[in-house]
């Protein structure tokens, strides 16, 4: 499913980084806030208090994914056609991702846990060419200076590497959920 969805982007985006961002972190968005809610109803089910710091990193996975969309927006600024296709993606995305999560959460875990190491091969793919002067090295936008405190004469590349290490960090943590899931 990953390399399906990765050859998708692949086909559809070829080399416009920006705008690919701009689908996959809107996408991305989805599992934190799916997970985060679901584990929330568990936790008030089972009137058990175990799941707050869950509950809380998958909120924050999502809303560090949201931020990763807004930083994108600024640089792709992706026409009416990609907001669309933005939309459908996320619709189709998060009703499949919630029945997933419901019925195959190891699974569902470990898919996104695959979804984020292939976004780390994705960025680092995206710093390379920025590296290699393939694609201009601009200021970052000046809401990424903000959230991760870079330098105000920070470049995209600074911010490919701020958004690289989020997804790692992602990975990890969905991995060893899918790991620890009981």
């Amino acid at each position: 499913m990953t390399r399906f969805f990765r050859f998708i982007a692949d086909t559809f985006f070829v080399d416009r980084y920006g705008h690919r961002a701009v689908v996959l972190e809107t996408v991305a968005g989805v599992p934190g806030m799916v997970a985060g809610v679901l584990m929330h109803f568990k936790s008030l089910r089972s009137m058990k208090v175990g799941y707050g710091e869950s509950i809380r990193e998958m909120l924050a996975e999502a809303e560090n994914e949201r931020m990763h969309l807004m930083f994108f927006i600024e640089i792709a600024k992706p026409n009416f056609f990609e907001r669309l296709l933005v939309l459908l993606a996320q619709m189709i995305f998060g009703f499949f991702y919630l029945i997933m999560y419901l019925f195959f959460t190891r699974t569902a875990h470990r898919m996104i846990g695959y979804f984020e190491d292939e976004a780390v091969k994705s960025y680092t793919e995206y710093l390379q060419k920025v590296e290699d002067g393939e694609i201009e090295n601009f200021q970052a936008p000046l809401l990424a200076i903000q959230y991760y405190g870079l330098d105000r004469n920070a470049k995209l590349s600074d911010l490919i590497i701020a958004v690289r290490n989020d997804e790692q960090k992602h990975s990890e943590v969905n991995h060893s959920y899918a790991d620890n899931y009981s």
